[in-house]
């Protein structure tokens, strides 16, 4: 709590900082489940690829993208490219580019680098890449910025949850061998991200979706930070990129000065970055070969000059308070440009109306984070889900009141940017709370991202919680009742019986509790 209290003096100027390449503000949507695919966004899609819905326990059925591929190696490649040709598409880019939507965080699995995956130990679609390469193109001609985001690590990070990849108890991410698996990949996309004409618009990169929240779970997870940011930053210096407020310096070979991948493995020998960075850097050199090989990207990789002006990349990662118990702060390891990412969901705990706007309206995040070094942030997943039935009344005054708080930082990005209406999402009641383009047809978000129904719609909650009498708001909303998402479970495959959303952690439990001993600090 010290740390939350001492951060309410910073100020908003410098926690909303910018780094070049980044939108000054983020008006931003996930692309969730086009390329790490979770049933629950879309079921009646997945039953009819051939999945199952398996209840409470996703670890029981075909669930994830990994039991898929084992249970249909012959055709997982096929049936995944018509997934992935069909749920992201130019149509949508357009969407989001009429509505105003500046950034989109892609969630990624570590098989979209397929050399990665320990085959047949590990099985995956394959062919992702392909298609990440297609829909970046989109955004990036449509002039919409891009943050890579490892959703899905090599071992699995977090138990139960399909966003993996693989919903299992047995989590390996935290060992040497995955922390290298995870660095490779982050080395080929640093090296897309700058040399890949397609890659043109990312601007960020991911370390690692929400891992494990006790610190004591995670063991040299801070040391996987730093290894992550000097693997970002050893690709960059071969590549010539100045990294500010950085003395390293890589030096390569005349010989090698027209063919990338050489230098890098010249840079794999530096002594300046640790032994996990060096070996990494290594085996990467062969995959990017490869992948230039397959996808007509030789000559760039291979046999032209790479020294160029660019932007060095933004190193991103969960925020510091995501977990507990005496976490490494990654803020200590930057090295050039940094930013941080946090997610708030308030669908595990249960409040009336009142009390979800007292907590929204008095958010600590932002300057606790700015305390401990992290910042800019941006919240990276958010939603309009509740434990309630939401009226659409409630919907208006809910979506501008996270969007006011969430705005004080560096912008956020909304999840997702669209989900299936079908029988098994009771029509639209999910995608009512969680899709930003069916929120958007509603009128619960503005057309213009950076607008509000009421700019004014946490003055009845900011530093009050007395005062939960939203009359005086004026948001032009009906006072029309919908039921929310039904949260029942059903082991059943039939298209008749809504399937539930996973869990969310402890987090929005804690945030309400921040939020009013706040009120009482105050």
């Amino acid at each position: 709590m010290r740390h939350i209290l001492t951060g309410l003096v910073l100020s908003t100027a410098f926690v909303a900082r910018a780094w070049a390449g980044q939108p000054t503000h983020i008006y931003g949507v996930n692309l969730g489940s086009w390329l790490v695919l979770e049933l629950w966004m879309l079921p009646q899609g997945w039953v009819d690829m051939g999945g199952q819905l398996c209840g409470t326990d996703c670890s029981t059925c075909i669930s994830t993208e990994s039991s898929f591929a084992k249970a249909y190696p012959d055709t997982v490649d096929t049936t995944f490219a018509q997934h992935w040709d069909t749920w992201f598409t130019q149509s949508d880019v357009n969407t989001l580019k009429a509505a105003g939507i500046n950034t989109v965080r892609i969630p990624l699995g570590y098989w979209i680098v397929e050399d990665l995956v320990d085959r047949p130990y590990e099985s995956y679609p394959r062919g992702g890449l392909n298609y990440l390469r297609r829909g970046l193109g989109w955004l990036k001609d449509a002039g919409i910025q891009v943050i890579l985001d490892h959703h899905g690590l090599p071992g699995v990070q977090t138990a139960q949850q399909m966003f993996t990849g693989s919903c299992t108890t047995n989590v390996q991410f935290y060992t040497p061998y995955n922390y290298r698996r995870a660095l490779v990949w982050t080395a080929v996309m640093t090296t897309l991200s700058h040399l890949d004409p397609d890659f043109g618009n990312v601007f960020a990169i991911e370390a690692a979706n929400e891992p494990i929240n006790d610190a004591a779970q995670t063991p040299n997870y801070g040391t996987f930070q730093e290894n992550f940011v000097q693997i970002i930053r050893a690709v960059e210096l071969t590549l010539g990129i100045s990294v500010p407020s950085s003395n390293l310096s890589v030096s390569v070979s005349a010989s090698v000065s027209n063919n990338f991948t050489a230098a890098l493995s010249e840079t794999s020998s530096t002594t300046i970055f640790s032994a996990e960075v060096q070996a990494a850097l290594s085996e990467a050199v062969p995959i990017i070969v490869r992948i230039g090989a397959a996808y007509g990207l030789q000559t760039i990789f291979e046999a032209s000059p790479f020294k160029q002006s660019r932007t060095p990349l933004v190193a991103n990662f969960m925020d510091v308070n995501w977990q507990y118990n005496n976490p490494s702060n990654p803020a200590d390891v930057a090295i050039g440009p940094q930013a941080y990412d946090d997610h708030l969901y308030y669908s595990s705990a249960v409040y009336d109306p009142t009390s979800y706007m007292i907590s929204i309206c008095n958010l600590p995040q932002i300057q606790a984070d700015a305390a401990l070094g992290n910042s800019p942030l941006w919240f990276g997943e958010w939603s309009l889900d509740t434990q309630f039935n939401a009226t659409d009344a409630f919907l208006y005054q809910w979506a501008d009141a996270q969007k006011l708080a969430y705005s004080k930082g560096a912008g956020w990005i909304y999840w997702n940017f669209k989900i299936e209406i079908s029988n098994l999402t009771n029509g639209n009641a999910r995608a009512r709370q969680w899709s930003y383009l069916e929120g958007l047809e509603l009128g619960f978000f503005t057309q213009d991202p950076a607008a509000f129904h009421d700019p004014n719609v946490c003055a009845p909650y900011t530093n009050s919680t007395s005062n939960g009498n939203s009359n005086g708001m004026s948001n032009g909303t009906s006072s029309s009742t919908s039921s929310s998402t039904s949260n029942s479970t059903s082991n059943s495959t039939s298209s008749s019986v809504p399937i539930s959303i996973p869990a969310t952690g402890y987090r929005p439990l804690l945030y309400f509790m921040f939020s009013l001993l706040l009120l009482i600090f105050l």
